[in-house]
């Protein structure tokens, strides 16, 4: 595959500065490293985002995730070895990725289960990691950047 252009972050390099800012203002929440790399790893599955789907299953990895667990990312309700808390991110993840497959776009189910999980600081993380990486995949598939692209 070649791309249709240069990355458009890199065509307006006061982009990229914008979008590396806001995802650093989103670390140090209190929300593990290893589940904003699921829910990015989630949201980019859906999106058919392969460059993205590269880049974070390989930080999960380095970050020591279990091939069994990077296996079942797209399948996390049927396996075990999620915790609670990833399951809650992981289900808002797929509800504010697929915005437009419901009515209720989030249903209160899914918002008040990771409620329960995370406190403002850790919630606000998920939310803005879950819109950092849709961004992130509209561009990449938008252009058709190439996987390996990043290496």
């Amino acid at each position: 595959m070649q791309a249709r252009m240069k990355h458009p972050v890199l065509i307006v390099p006061a982009a990229l500065q914008a979008l590396l800012s806001l995802s650093a203002t989103t670390q140090d929440l209190g929300l593990p490293a290893k589940t904003i790399y699921l829910i990015h790893l989630r949201a980019s599955q859906i999106n058919g985002c392969s460059v993205c789907v590269d880049m974070h299953a390989r930080e999960l990895r380095e970050a020591g995730e279990t091939d069994q667990r990077l296996a079942t990312v797209s399948a996390w309700r049927d396996a075990t070895w999620f915790t609670d808390a990833e399951r809650a991110a992981l289900a808002l993840t797929e509800a504010a990725t697929r915005l437009n497959d419901r009515e209720d776009a989030v249903p209160d189910a899914v918002w008040d289960e990771a409620r329960k999980h995370y406190d403002d600081n850790a919630l606000s993380s998920v939310v803005l990691n879950i819109a950092i990486i849709n961004l992130w995949n509209r561009l990449n598939v938008t252009t058709k950047q190439p996987i390996g692209g990043h290496d």
